[in-house]
């Protein structure tokens, strides 16, 4: 999108005496989200970390528009641990879309450090790109005034933020002992096949290189600095950025994260998963051969629904980037201002974040076996699911959790109407209509079943766990929708 377009002018002037600074456009925060969801896809990054950047950035994002504008409910006492941030004392001494701007730069900064090059760049233009145009925008110039002021409080908002992340746990769990899952027949077990191991160890911008494949070294003719850019691996060990290890398991300690809303992970309670059997009429077989069944007679409709939403990371920007997306395109379709747009796609952001520390807490506690494991060893040996199994237990249904937090939280604030969603077109993908945040969210959770990676109970248990950690956020920022509302 052109500077000109991304920033174009929502002008209302008032008194000389009293002059505010004008409007952002909205649209510039669905160009920071589809920025963000490149760069999950591109990294290759776990769901649960793309949650965790995404929360991070976007109350970045929010914050910045609240140290502008003193109307805008304050953030103090809204997610857990966070500290007060600086905001103007009276309209006009802050532009909250650079302050914002800078805000977001430095979390980035801090939270991509290890990423590739080619993702730091793409976010450092689009970075430059609308700080150069809010300061020469249109009918007034902003003020160097405002502009230095707005930048220094967008570091400090920024730093606020980065010390904020750093005390959530993340550093720890990186430091953590490798995960041994437990033994015996009911437990999950990494069952990937190669193929799955393959298919989504390649980006949607470059390859997973390892020094030890000598297809992948570089040889004389095909050699070229953007190879050495887009073809180099990423540190081994541990890393602040990790990649999806789809022969691993994805992120067994991250319900020790701090939650950004709930008292703790498992604030909203779930029943426990049915206990492992083979017996014909137990809950576990019954659950197993109704994913057989599906399959088995998948329609048209119902094979576009899996691979819909099967969002898989290292391929897209994960179930937390799809949702994320969706929020963003809000600003068009409701008529949001910048402020609004942001603030939606903070709540949903934390939603999911929360819903990712719950979930992924339920899963390993439980670290129930998946369906391929449990269909080819009672039913069919030969059976596959529609799409690929992630590396990660069964129960709950993580993307069942995190979509209906995401839609509870959308709903809470932006009421039940019809929507567009155009997030996978740059994938394949038609855009598709829902008549309801909820209505796409219970279309995301029987996708898994279509798709036979999870259970119906595994999606039942995520859609009640997210409904909850949703509601969990709602009532925590009750006080800021309420005063946004007036």
């Amino acid at each position: 999108m052109r500077i000109g377009v991304a920033l174009a002018l929502i002008t209302s002037l008032y008194t000389a005496a009293c002059r505010p600074v004008e409007p952002a456009d909205p649209r510039v925060v669905a160009e920071w989200m589809r920025a963000l969801y490149g760069a999950i896809r591109v990294e290759r990054l776990s769901p649960p970390v793309a949650s965790r950047l995404m929360a991070y950035s976007t109350t970045a994002l929010y914050g910045g528009y609240v140290a502008g504008d003193p109307t805008l409910p304050s953030l103090d006492g809204s997610l857990n641990g966070l500290p007060s941030l600086p905001r103007a004392a009276r309209p006009g001494e802050l532009d909250g879309a650079r302050v914002a701007v800078e805000a977001v730069r430095v979390v980035l900064d801090s939270m991509l450090a290890e990423g590739l090059a080619t993702t730091r760049a793409a976010l450092a233009r689009l970075a430059d790109s609308l700080r150069t145009a809010r300061v020469a925008s249109g009918t007034f110039r902003v003020s160097d005034r405002v502009v230095a002021r707005s930048d220094s409080v967008g570091g400090v908002i920024g730093r606020a933020i980065v010390a904020w992340a750093r005390d959530d746990g993340f550093g720890r769990i990186r430091t953590l002992p490798p995960y041994r899952p437990p033994k015996g027949p009911g437990f999950w077990a990494n069952d990937a096949p190669a193929t799955t191991f393959t298919s989504q160890s390649i980006s949607g911008a470059s390859e997973l290189i390892t020094p030890a494949n000598p297809a992948n070294q570089l040889r004389e003719a095909n050699t070229s600095d953007r190879a050495l850019v887009l073809g180099r691996p990423k540190p081994a060990g541990a890393t602040s950025l990790p990649s999806v290890n789809m022969a691993g398991a994805t992120e067994p300690y991250w319900g020790q994260l701090r939650p950004f809303v709930l008292e703790r992970w498992d604030a909203c309670t779930i029943t426990p998963p049915p206990r492992y059997s083979t017996e014909p009429s137990s809950v576990l077989r019954t659950n197993a051969q109704g994913v057989v069944d599906a399959k088995a007679s998948l329609t048209a409709e119902q094979r576009t629904i899996a691979l819909y939403w099967a969002d898989n990371a290292g391929e897209s920007g994960t179930p937390v980037g799809h949702w994320i997306s969706i929020a963003s395109q809000m600003a068009s379709q409701r008529n949001l201002s910048a402020p609004e747009a942001a603030r939606i796609t903070m709540l949903a952001a934390v939603a999911q974040a929360d819903a990712f520390i719950a979930s992924w807490g339920y899963k390993y506690a439980h670290s129930l076996i998946r369906p391929r494991m449990y269909i080819r060893r009672v039913i069919d040996p030969e059976w596959e699911p529609l799409i690929p199994t992630p590396p990660f237990p069964e129960y709950p249904s993580g993307h069942s959790t995190q979509s209906a937090a995401a839609a509870t939280a959308l709903a809470g604030v932006l009421g039940y109407g019809e929507f567009d969603d155009s997030t996978s077109i740059s994938i394949g993908h038609a855009v598709r209509r829902f008549p309801s945040f909820m209505a796409a969210a219970e279309e995301a959770g029987i996708s898994r079943i279509y798709g036979g990676i999870h259970y119906d109970v595994g999606n039942r248990s995520g859609r009640e766990l997210g409904v909850c950690i949703g509601e969990r956020v709602l009532s925590r920022m009750a006080a800021q929708l309420r005063a946004a509302a007036r």
